[in-house]
């Protein structure tokens, strides 16, 4: 009788976690998106701190208008809801920056972890939720890398605490936010360079070179083979088929 209790029981637990996986691997888009963000003071320095004092939705405000404009040249738009979570205190593990394939799946069962411990009953349940690393940065060098798994929908964002970079911050939370949906990245993990023709927001234009706008999963502009610019802002990004077709928003 027990024996037969304790098998029910695993195969419902196995039956919840196929369902489970399969949902985050499979985005139901006629449904609401609902996207948690939640800032952290990632180098605990006072100007960083004050920059999240004053944080309010205003600084997210073009993200649901551009993925529904976005989605729109593809199917019926998409409905996405940005909210505003509370200041967390504790960052997420840091990523390895080099090492073999077990210190990555390491380090993201450790990130579930994470997210699984700062949830609480009133952040609700929303499809993904990312952490916001603001920091000051260092003239010249990058920020950390940011992530996002797919498993769990939970990414982190490396973002500059500065009002001039507001809008390649909202780069960034996009571009991770559709990696916690499916879509890859379009540019050379080495060079950094946008891919042809996937990672190119015209790659039908000719002459080719230069481009004026940048795949968001590429985020940068070919000026030529080997050459290219930031994006400044989302209204020079755009969605190209192959990311579109990586979300679900089209068939392959």
């Amino acid at each position: 009788m027990w024996k037969k209790i304790r098998m029910s029981i695993l195969l419902i637990i196995l039956v919840w976690a196929a369902v489970t996986t399969w949902q985050d691997y499979h985005p139901n888009w006629q449904r609401p998106i609902f996207v948690l963000l939640h800032p952290i003071n990632a180098d605990g320095d006072a100007k960083t701190a004050a920059y999240l004092q004053q944080l309010s939705m205003q600084e997210y405000l073009e993200l649901a208008p551009y993925l529904q404009a976005m989605s729109k040249r593809y199917r019926a738009p998409i409905q996405v809801y940005f909210q505003l979570g509370r200041e967390l205190q504790q960052a997420p593990p840091v990523l390895p920056q080099q090492g073999a394939w077990l210190s990555y799946m390491l380090w993201s069962l450790k990130f579930r972890f994470y997210a699984w411990r700062q949830h609480q009953s009133s952040d609700g349940s929303p499809s993904v939720t990312l952490y916001l690393n603001y920091q000051q940065g260092h003239a010249g060098q990058p920020l950390p890398h940011s992530t996002a798994l797919q498993k769990g929908r939970i990414g982190v964002v490396h973002l500059f605490a500065t009002t001039r970079q507001r809008e390649q911050n909202q780069i960034m939370i996009l571009h991770e936010l559709l990696h916690a949906f499916g879509a890859s990245d379009k540019y050379d993990l080495l060079t950094g360079e946008p891919i042809y023709p996937h990672g190119y927001a015209a790659p039908e234009q000719r002459p080719l070179y230069p481009q004026q706008k940048a795949e968001l999963m590429a985020v940068r502009i070919p000026a030529s083979t080997h050459s290219s610019k930031m994006a400044q802002n989302l209204k020079s990004t755009v969605i190209q088929m192959r990311t579109a077709q990586e979300l679900g928003w089209i068939a392959d």
